[in-house]
């Protein structure tokens, strides 16, 4: 009995993954524990098994594909078995019945098959205002494929260029590389008509860009999935709210002192070693217990406001950057707290996070520090909906009133807080940013 392999459901939150890379394909034996592919979410990598033995008998999508979770993703079973039942929608025989919502149907005319127009053909075609020779489904397929549909001759009415004319053209055209489907979306150069990779897949040195910038002495490099979702998502925080940055000084004297007790504590074989990162953000969820409406989502035209602190912290990892949250770190010690964002951190730099402690929605503030980089000011964009985000900066040293009127040089950690000034006013984030210090300036632990 033939076995289904779905995309598996990564967190309440996630709705579709990419599939990296197949590890199997179709016809190759397998053994139950055998990997059979690797997919991604937004933030994190995983990888299927396989739960029974037997044979590839079908793979229903490519390497690179986004595919919602639960849809099934290819078939186990033995040689023979009929595998048609399976197979999700979307197949390249159900394009013509596919639909786009507000879709008109379209008039299709026998024609032959559409050719790359020539220039002359092309610059005769007269377009009048409002009118478009290309149809919103042909144009969705188009973008979808990195297809130039402009470059078709269409057999639709007058010339138009129809879903079925992109319907044929996906049929007869070589598969592209994900860069080669770069560089044609980039150079809007004609897709090539056979390729030199592996069975005739087009690749980035088959395009014809005319185009010196994409000579020799350059190299076009795709952007990695998360990455694509990483500017998708400064983006849209950057266009969706009005955000505005403070900068504050903390004298560091005392933070300091408390991180030459804890490493002299851990030399004589105290357990947990906490960094300067784990007392700010200590200090932070003290600021944040005081100032609640830093600590909430801003939805719009109301804001959550949370009685709980779940801090987020931004991890750099070879992959990009991730933010994991830590639940409920209000009710943890110093001591709780630095395992706690240990754990998140490491588990983000092997790739097995959990999805839900990524989502945007999880934490309620996150914080950044760049201060290992030397980093002396920046400003940090906010993970929406949240209301604000911490930046912390390198210690230097700055002049000081020390009283009496002595003047010296004392360590100042710089603060950096962006606040989404539709969820706070400009007095309000001063007086939490001057709290953070404040925190920074007086904390006290036990060990």
């Amino acid at each position: 009995m033939a076995t289904i392999v779905i995309m598996p459901k990564q967190g309440q939150s996630v709705e579709s993954c990419i599939l990296t890379e197949f590890k199997k394909k179709k016809g190759d034996t397998v053994q139950a524990g055998d990997v059979l592919f690797s997919y991604e979410t937004d933030k994190a990598s995983f990888e299927e098994t396989a739960q029974v033995s037997g044979t590839v008998l079908d793979v229903f999508f490519s390497d690179g594909d986004e595919i919602p979770v639960l849809t099934n993703v290819m078939i186990i079973g033995n040689p023979g078995e009929s595998t048609a039942e399976f197979a999700p929608g979307g197949s390249s025989q159900n394009l013509q019945q596919k639909e786009l919502p507000d879709a008109k149907p379209e008039t299709i005319l026998p024609q032959t098959t559409p050719q790359i127009a020539a220039s002359e053909q092309k610059s005769s075609q007269k377009k009048t205002a409002g009118e478009s020779f290309v149809s919103p489904r042909a144009r969705a397929l188009a973008d979808k494929h990195a297809i130039q549909a402009e470059q078709l001759l269409g057999t639709g009415p007058g010339g138009r260029v129809i879903e079925r004319d992109l319907i044929n053209v996906i049929e007869n055209a070589p598969k592209s590389t994900p860069l080669a489907k770069v560089i044609l979306k980039e150079t809007k150069a004609p897709m090539p008509h056979s390729g030199s990779g592996l069975a005739g897949m087009a690749r980035a040195k088959d395009i014809n860009t005319g185009n010196p910038v994409y000579a020799s002495d350059s190299e076009v490099k795709p952007l990695s999935n998360m990455r694509k979702l990483i500017a998708k998502a400064m983006h849209a925080s950057l266009q969706n709210s009005a955000q505005l940055t403070h900068h504050l000084g903390a004298d560091a004297r005392n933070i300091m002192a408390l991180r030459k007790t804890v490493k002299k504590a851990v030399k004589e074989g105290y357990s947990v070693d906490i960094s300067i990162n784990d007392l700010v953000c200590f200090a932070v969820i003290k600021a944040l217990k005081q100032f609640p409406q830093a600590n909430a989502h801003f939805l719009g035209d109301s804001v959550r406001l949370f009685k709980k602190v779940h801090l987020g912290l931004a991890v750099d990892t070879e992959r990009g950057l991730m933010v994991p949250c830590v639940k409920n770190a209000d009710d943890l010690t110093i001591q709780g707290l630095a395992n706690q964002l240990k754990e998140v951190a490491n588990l983000c730099k092997t790739g097995n996070i959990s999805p839900d402690l990524l989502s945007p929605e999880a934490a309620s503030f996150t914080v950044s520090n760049l201060g290992n980089y030397g980093v002396e000011i920046f400003t940090p964009v906010i993970n929406l909906p949240q209301t604000a985000i911490l930046g912390v900066n390198t210690i230097i040293p700055r002049p000081k009133d020390l009283g009496d009127g002595v003047y010296g040089f004392v360590p100042c950690m710089g603060l950096s807080l962006t606040y989404d000034h539709r969820a706070l006013d400009g007095g309000e984030a001063t007086r939490f940013l001057k709290q953070i210090a404040r925190e920074i300036e007086g904390l006290e632990i036990r060990l």
